[in-house]
């Protein structure tokens, strides 16, 4: 007995213990759930797998959680389908059978054919499923068209390598980067981010794989995307991928300020590479302050080492959070009683089980603490490609020199979100690591506008070089200028492709174009325009400047050589007749001295006296005394004559003919033109003005076979008919005729060719006429003086500033321009480059017919008077001389000369001296001396 007890004392604490152990298997036993999970994986998703199986033995490891996983695992090719599904409805199928029905479907494919087989599958048999699949809203295709009940228990997770891509967008959205090469390695799935990635951001980007893990093959293709003209380059991959593609690079010398480099992954550790000089902007993962301790204990405690981290912590929190959330379904009654269930052979394509489930709210629901951060899970549905883990990132810059980090600045942080921004420590020293923002502008040669220059910074001056210099002061930017490489402006062919400056813009092969570049509506259809930066400007026509020839001795050239020789024959002539009539009438002065001695005027007409008679005839003074004779006075009144009827028709056609000289009446407008033949039109081959009448001419022809259909309409009425018979066609076919005139005449191809041909015109008359753009015109106007601008512009367009389609340039422009222009900077460039152009001509103003006659036409008159005045002078000085120094008279003293016998007394007294006979006259020789 005491023995017994003894025994029994002793066993007593042993008792305890089993009774202990007992009652609590007994309580867990009833808290427990078995939750039987169907697994399904890829074969290069290892490390998911790997996080599963922790996650599993977490909760092995803690019974306080209730849990029990009995799971199904299916691994298959994402690119073999057929076998994938094949496999997974075997193993779907052997659970149904051994009554272990799923209660959920892990969904850890990533992408690809597989991956949507297998969303197929679920969303079919209806089957509760968690999918940690890459794809944002509407990229899983088998899940886009969910009812509302399906999208609370068919649901999907964003694993982090597809939200770190995201921040690609915040980088470019930040820096307003115009261009980006995306370059992945096969740890990021991007097929459907080629799209949506930098959706509804202009910029020009490509996403590629990494081509290889060989280093000349990287190089090969870093040379071909920049070739493309990328500068900024954004690789997305781990740390092995970034190493090789900054090693290719610095290969190909592409580090520097005119490109930027952008490097993003999951995995932990720092940037190497064996670049000479290079700085790296760097985006990393961080777990958050919360999770750290818990990540750490995961770590150690259950040996979850696989890389990226960040990676095997979503996989085992999204583990986790599913098993918890299908336990509180269970635990709250919440979940179906009668879970129908249906096998892969008895689907029908109708025969879908109905499932009322809410499987996102529990998922929702779940309180365990995040391994590395939260999971961000929308409200409001749908919560697929929405929903992923919140983590945060850090951003440096990351300085290598000679294969060594020599230093590493922090930049910002940035929060994994879809539309995230940056948040930045300093938006200035981020700028300082973006490529040097260089445009690409394309541009076509035209004065004033674009001048080739090769002194000037760019190679180019001029009015719009200007401009993007006052525009870039604003904006802040570089950029680089190259010409069309077709010279052209930019037509659209019947084809509906483009050529010139606007097809450079199309194909992205340029950023800017900027010359003297018309808004048309076409254009805005293919490019963007910013607001004009110039007037309106039309089309207008060129001529040669109609040249009057002037002549100071143009007075002269009124008649003719041979009237001229005439006249002055007949003055001779009259001259020496008036001198012989005078000598030898009887009735004349010199023959007649006493009977005329008492009159006021004595003229004895010598040859010298007949000589001025006449002359003097011819002006308004007038001749002076006429002759006494009657003969004389005939010939003076028939020389009167003469005179009148000479200088009456002198001076008519001296009028005339000034008048005339400047009556050369020009081309005035667009219609003069047409309506003449001596002068032939065109303007430039492929330019605008071109184009203009190519359309005008086509609308004239088609109108014209509009009316001619509807005059043969053979359907029509009597009265209908009636409204139609017009004797004339109503429309004009003026544009018709002008384009065959264009066609005949022959386009120029340039605008030096077509300026040639203008100044090789005879006349204004008759020659070439050029129709151009009036800036070309009136700048070739301005720098000449055998050149005019003839009628009003038509078709007036303004200028503007093209940019590629949906290019931020449009408004960042825009504002400049404006502000330009309330600042009256347009208006300085302006007067800068037509008032002030230095290579403006002072021309001669041409005679107008409001002006009087030119001192070019009338000149020679006072170089005839003082040519006469010259001879006056010469004349005078020679009398001087002549009777001073060389017929000084010898004066005797009369008195003393014996008179001679008188022979005739009515004549006077001859004087006889020694060996001579003189007769004296009473001229008052005494006074001669003291006059000399």
């Amino acid at each position: 007995m005491c023995r017994s007890s003894h025994i029994f004392q002793n066993s007593m604490p042993l008792f305890v213990v089993f009774l202990q152990f007992f009652i609590f298997r007994l309580i867990v036993s009833q808290t427990t759930q078995n939750i039987n999970v169907l697994l399904i994986n890829e074969e290069n998703n290892a490390l998911a797998e790997k996080s599963f199986e922790i996650a599993k033995e977490y909760v092995r490891r803690n019974p306080s959680l209730g849990l029990a996983i009995e799971p199904v695992i299916v691994v298959g090719n994402r690119s073999d389908a057929k076998t994938f599904l094949e496999n997974v409805c075997r193993k779907y199928n052997d659970m149904l059978s051994s009554k272990k029905t799923p209660h959920v479907v892990l969904d850890f494919t990533m992408t690809g054919v597989g991956s949507e087989t297998i969303k197929s599958f679920t969303a079919a048999l209806a089957l509760p499923t968690i999918s940690g699949s890459f794809g944002q809203t509407g990229d899983l295709r088998q899940w886009r068209s969910l009812n509302a009940n399906q999208t609370k228990f068919l649901l999907q997770v964003m694993p982090p390598a597809d939200i770190l891509p995201e921040s690609i967008r915040a980088i470019v959205t930040k820096q307003d980067i115009t261009n980006a090469a995306i370059i992945f390695d096969e740890l990021f799935v991007m097929d459907h981010k080629y799209k949506s990635l930098l959706q509804n951001i202009p910029t020009r980007h490509v996403i590629t794989p990494v081509k290889s893990f060989n280093k000349e093959d990287i190089k090969t293709q870093l040379r071909s995307l920049r070739e493309l003209d990328i500068v900024n380059f954004f690789i997305v991959g781990s740390l092995r991928t970034i190493k090789n593609v900054l090693d290719a690079a610095d290969e190909n010398q592409y580090f520097g300020r005119k490109t930027a480099w952008f490097a993003f992954s999951l995995d932990k550790g720092d940037i190497t590479c064996g670049c000479k000089d290079a700085t790296i902007v760097y985006m990393r993962p961080t777990p958050d302050a919360k999770s750290r301790d818990r990540l750490g204990k995961i770590k150690t405690t259950y040996s979850m080492n696989g890389e990226p981290e960040i990676t095997s912590a979503f996989y085992f929190d999204l583990s986790l959070r599913t098993f918890l959330a299908v336990k509180s379904l269970l635990d709250s009654g919440k979940w179906p009683n009668n879970m129908k269930y249906i096998t892969c052979d008895d689907y029908d394509g109708k025969n879908t089980p109905n499932r009322t489930l809410d499987l996102k709210l529990a998922f929702q629901e779940v309180k365990e603490t995040p391994t590395y951060a939260p999971f961000y899970i929308p409200g409001d549905d749908p919560m697929n490609g929405r929903s992923y883990m919140e983590f945060s990132t850090d951003l440096s810059a990351v300085t290598v020199k000679d294969g060594a980090s020599i230093g590493s600045k922090a930049l910002g942080t940035w929060k994994a979100g879809l539309n995230s921004p940056l948040s930045l420590t300093d938006s200035d020293n981020m700028s300082d690591y973006s490529a040097q923002l260089v445009y690409r502008v394309v541009t076509v040669e035209q004065q004033p506008f674009i001048i080739r220059d090769d002194n000037a910074p760019k190679g180019f001056k001029g009015y719009c070089i200007d401009l993007i210099e006052e525009i870039r002061q604003i904006v802040k930017f570089d950029y680089e200028v190259t010409l069309s490489p077709d010279g052209n402006f930019g037509t659209m062919d019947e084809n509906g492709n483009w050529n010139g400056i606007i097809k450079e813009l199309i194909e992205k092969r340029a950023d800017i174009a900027l010359t003297s570049l018309s808004v048309m509506a076409e254009r805005e259809n293919v490019v963007d325009f910013t607001v004009p930066y110039y007037d309106l400007v039309g089309i207008t026509i060129m001529m040669k400047l109609p040249r009057t020839p002037t002549s100071l001795f143009k007075f002269l050239t009124v008649l003719e050589n041979d009237v001229w020789l005439s006249i002055l024959a007949a003055y001779f002539f009259t001259s020496f007749l008036m001198w012989v009539f005078d000598k030898w009438s009887p009735y004349s002065y010199q023959n007649n001295r006493e009977k005329y001695k008492d009159d006021e005027e004595k003229r004895e007409f010598t040859l010298k006296e007949c000589l001025w008679f006449c002359m003097t005839s011819l002006t308004p003074q007038g001749g002076g005394e006429a002759p006494k004779n009657l003969s004389g006075r005939l010939l003076a009144a028939t020389w009167w004559l003469f005179g009148f009827i000479i200088i009456a028709s002198y001076t008519a056609n001296l009028a005339a003919f000034l008048t005339v000289s400047r009556l050369d009446t020009p081309i005035e407008s667009l219609d003069d033109l047409s309506k003449q033949y001596k002068i032939q039109y065109a303007p430039l081959n492929g330019s605008a003005a071109m184009t203009y009448f190519e359309r005008m001419a086509a609308i004239e022809v088609r109108f014209y076979e509009i009316w001619k259909e509807m005059s043969l309409n053979d359907s029509l009425s009597d009265v209908e008919r009636a409204k139609l018979a017009v004797w004339d066609y109503p429309v004009s076919d003026k544009y018709s005729k002008m384009w065959q005139a264009m066609k005949e005449a022959g386009l120029p191809n340039s605008i030096e060719e077509a300026v040639q041909r203008v100044r090789d015109s005879k006349s204004s008359s008759e020659g070439f006429a050029w129709l151009g753009d009036a800036t070309d015109v009136r700048y070739y106007v301005l720098t000449s003086c055998d050149l005019q601008m003839v009628g009003d512009e038509f078709s007036r367009k303004p200028y503007a500033i093209a940019v590629q389609q949906g290019s931020p340039l449009k408004d960042q422009f825009n504002n400049a321009i404006l502000q330009l222009l309330n600042r009256r900077r347009l208006e300085k460039l302006k007067e800068n480059w037509w008032n002030n152009n230095p290579k403006a001509m002072k021309c001669e103003k041409q005679d107008d017919q409001s002006d009087g006659i030119s001192i070019q036409n009338i000149g020679g008159v006072f170089i005839v008077i003082f040519m006469g005045i010259g001879l006056a002078c010469i004349t005078l000085g020679v009398e001087y001389w002549w009777y001073k120094w060389r017929r000084s008279p010898i004066v005797r003293d009369v008195t003393q000369v014996e008179p001679a016998k008188s022979t005739r007394n009515n004549i006077g007294n001859f004087v006889k001296g020694e060996g001579f006979t003189f007769r004296s006259r009473n001229f008052g020789l005494s006074d001669l001396k003291p006059k000399f």
